[in-house]
Formats: structure tokens, sequence, C-alpha cells
């Protein structure tokens, strides 16, 4: 997953709009992109609009309210649904309990995943264990109320925000779960200064960015995505490995090869869609 784009809960008519762009996440929201009067009437729309939608079920996600949990995830607990981003969560408790209403009211077999979002310092400080939480498939980090949480003043190039990003990371990885989902970036006309922030995430190793307009959408896909000389690169380099049957293995650059560059290469190829 590349691309998560934000769609407000009381916007309707970009639904089905946003389900035929070229997100790989169509993110609904009913947390910060909704007004306090309109939450009511946004999970009542969501809900409307999923047991409409056929079929797309990994390509839907929402963003549910930490004062209305329940309420949100009773709602939109259906199969149209993969995963729900937990918002302003800030302990592995908050996590069991969301799980537990999913065990609750889930229909059917599938398993609704929990992406919970990371906001503020007590997050930021307990990420491994939030990680390590029944039904999360991956962390995202919010920064914008992580920045009022804690006085950091991100300058141009966000390196007061390196040490978060990093422990995220190495929280997902731990946990064994998918990398984390990079933080928004407010300024979608700027696209130049969004891809060079995004292929800063992606160096550090996150696999994916939310986004809060369409036009971010092809860039953050970009960065994402394996070139095909990267994805030719892979494959020949595991052929090699895979014929040596334990020998020693030469790159077509004739340097060794260890299990951790393997384990790179095959990486790269999961994260092309159908390898």
């Amino acid at each position: 997953m590349r691309s998560a784009l934000y769609v407000p809960g009381n916007r309707p008519e970009l639904f089905d709009k946003a389900l035929a762009g070229p997100a790989d996440v169509v993110l609904l929201d009913l947390e910060d992109a909704v007004p306090l009067g309109d939450k009511d009437s946004a999970r009542a729309e969501i809900a409307g609009w999923l047991r409409t939608v056929p079929a797309a079920r990994p390509r839907i996600w929402v963003r549910v309210n930490v004062e209305d949990v329940e309420a949100d995830l009773r709602a939109v607990a259906l199969p149209a649904v993969a995963a729900v981003c937990l918002a302003k969560t800030e302990s592995p408790q908050q996590v069991r309990a969301a799980s537990a209403i999913l065990d609750a009211c889930e229909p059917g077999p599938a398993r609704i995943e929990i992406c919970p979002l990371l906001e503020s310092a007590a997050a930021i400080l307990d990420a491994r264990a939030i990680a390590a939480g029944p039904r999360v498939a991956r962390l995202q980090i919010g920064e914008a109320d992580l920045c009022a949480d804690t006085g950091i003043d991100p300058g141009a190039d966000r390196a007061e925000l390196l040490a978060v990003r990093t422990q995220v990371v190495l929280a997902c990885a731990a946990a064994g779960i998918a990398p984390p989902l990079g933080p928004v970036s407010t300024d979608f006309r700027d696209l130049g200064a969004l891809r060079t922030s995004t292929e800063a995430l992606a160096r550090l190793g996150f696999r994916g960015r939310a986004c809060v307009h369409p036009a971010q959408l092809p860039v953050v896909n970009a960065v994402f995505t394996p070139t095909a000389a990267e994805l030719a690169r892979a494959r020949e380099l595991l052929s090699r490995f895979d014929s040596a049957s334990g020998g020693i293995v030469l790159d077509d650059r004739g340097r060794m090869v260890d299990q951790a560059v393997v384990r790179r290469a095959r990486r790269l190829l999961a994260d092309a869609h159908g390898e």
C-alpha cells in the first residue's frame, strides 16, 4: 500500500470518485475532517455507502474518533472495510478495547485490521507495545498533533522529527507488521517539496504515505513504486542466490551477496503489486 487518501466523511459525493481514483486506500474520515456537529450524519453516510460497495474491501479504511470509538466501530464494521485508523491512540489498552469491539460486531470471518495513529509523546514512547496489539497491521504518525503536544517546531526538512520517525519504523519492524504509513503534507500545491519529503520517508523505512488531496497521489505512488530496472535486478539476484545452493553468491557487479541483501531484494519484490 503506497498511498492513502483522506476523504471527509461528511462529503459523500466524493466517496465513489475517490474509490475510482489512483489511491491505493481510500481513508474515509470521521475525525478531524468532520465538524463536531456533523459527526453523527457523517457516520450514517459512511455506513450507508459502505453497504453499497462490492468487493472493494482491500482499499477502504475508516478513521474513527477516540471519543466515539464504539459508536464509530459498530457503524463501520462492514465487509467493505479493510482497516480502521484509530485516531489519537496512546496505549495498547486502547487497541485491545477497539479489537474487542470489532470481535463483538464484525460480520463474517474477515478480520478488519487496526492502524493506530500516534499523535502524542505518550503514543510514541509506547509505540512498540501499541504495534504488538491485536489486529494491528501498521502504525501511522500524526505529526501536527504530535508537534503541538511536544513543542517540536520542525524546519523545512523536518529533521527535528527524525528520532520520532525512526522509533516508529523500528516499532513496526520489531512487531513484525508492515512498515508505517508516512504523515500527511498539508501543502498540496508544492509537489516538488512533496516528492523530496516522501523520498526521505522512503529512505527511512516508510512504505506508504497518507495524502490530503488527489494531486498528491501520483507523486507518492511514484516514490513507493519500484522501477522496472530495480525489479529486474532483484529478480536476477534472487535467481543467482536460489541457484547457488548454499555456495558463495556474487551479484552482477561481482559483489558478495549475503542474507541481508537477499531480504532487501525480496522486500522490494513484495512492494511491487503481485510479485
